[in-house]
C-alpha cells in the first residue's frame, strides 16, 4: 500500500518543519490530491491515523480532493472530465488541455506556538 509511504513522507515534512521552528508544533496538514493521482483517500486517512495514534496532540489531516479538469483552447472553458471524454462540452472542440486532477502535494502546514 503506497499510501503508507506517502503519508510517512508527509509526516516527515511536518516534523522537519517543527525542527525548524522549535517553539511550535504542527496542528494541521493540508493535502491536495487529484482524482488521477492514484491515491485512495480513505487508505491515506487510515495510514495517517495509524502513524499518529501515539501522538499526544496529533495534527488534523485536511484533504482537498481535486477532480480531473481540462481547459478548451478554443473557448477557454474549464470543465470536469466525464467518462474520459476530453471534448469541450460548450463548443465541442477537441483535444483539450489538462489543468488539474493529477496533484499530490502538501498544500499547507499550520503551526501553533507552544
Amino acid at each position: 500500500m503506497h499510501e503508507m509511504s506517502i503519508i510517512s513522507a508527509v509526516l516527515d515534512t511536518a516534523r522537519e518543519e517543527e525542527r525548524q521552528h522549535p517553539d511550535s508544533r504542527v496542528t494541521k496538514i493540508g493535502l491536495r490530491i487529484g482524482e488521477w493521482a492514484g491515491v485512495d483517500c480513505d487508505s491515506l486517512r487510515f495510514c495517517f491515523d495509524a502513524l499518529v495514534a501515539t501522538d499526544t496532540k496529533p495534527p488534523v489531516l485536511d484533504i482537498q480532493f481535486l477532480p480531473r479538469q481540462n481547459r478548451c483552447e478554443k473557448c477557454n472553458e474549464v470543465f470536469e472530465l466525464k467518462d474520459f471524454d476530453i471534448a469541450c462540452p460548450v463548443c465541442g472542440a477537441s483535444p483539450t488541455t489538462p489543468v488539474s486532477g493529477d496533484e499530490l502535494e502538501v498544500a499547507y502546514l499550520e503551526l501553533e506556538e507552544t
